[in-house]
């Protein structure tokens, strides 16, 4: 009786690998021309939303577990992130922040089926109460999409000057 079990069990079993392995359904192509056309609205998105401090457009998109790294900083979770920010948009507010240039250019993105690494170098010059600043940083970005939204989970940048 056990042999006879054993021998079910092992013809069930191949049964089962055979019928899913043979699955004549391919799975979808994925059109990343599309997708990147898609993802780059969303990184527009997100930039103008950075330069004009617009923290609920900002929230919408990035992941839940999100990352950002400065260069000169430690890692940020989501909600400290979004802390700075809401300190970022009072100064633009009350003019004590000006963003008089923002460019995001060199941009390569690499997919991975619904995730994508985007790396590029921003251009930004800032007047505050101080100085004026005129930056230039090598960035690389996570996206994710999720609930067929492009959002970033991830962040890094190096200084270039």
């Amino acid at each position: 009786m056990k042999a006879q079990y054993k021998i079910s069990s092992v013809i069930l079993s191949l049964f089962l690998f055979f019928s899913f392995s043979c699955n004549d359904e391919t799975p979808p192509k994925i059109d990343y021309q599309e997708e990147k056309e898609n993802l780059i609205k969303s990184i527009e998105e997100f930039n103008s939303a950075f330069v004009d401090g617009n923290v609920e457009i900002l929230e919408s998109l990035i992941t839940d577990n999100y990352l950002h790294t400065n260069s000169s900083s430690r890692v940020i979770r989501k909600d400290d992130w979004l802390e700075y920010l809401k300190k970022r948009k009072n100064e633009l507010e009350g003019g004590e922040l000006i963003i008089t240039n923002y460019l995001m250019d060199e941009t390569e993105v690499e997919f991975y089926n619904n995730m994508a690494i985007v790396t590029g170098k921003i251009s930004y010059s800032t007047v505050n109460q101080k100085e004026r600043k005129e930056n230039e940083i090598r960035i690389t970005n996570i996206w994710i999409k999720e609930a067929g939204l492009w959002k970033r989970a991830g962040f890094h940048d190096s200084r270039i000057r």
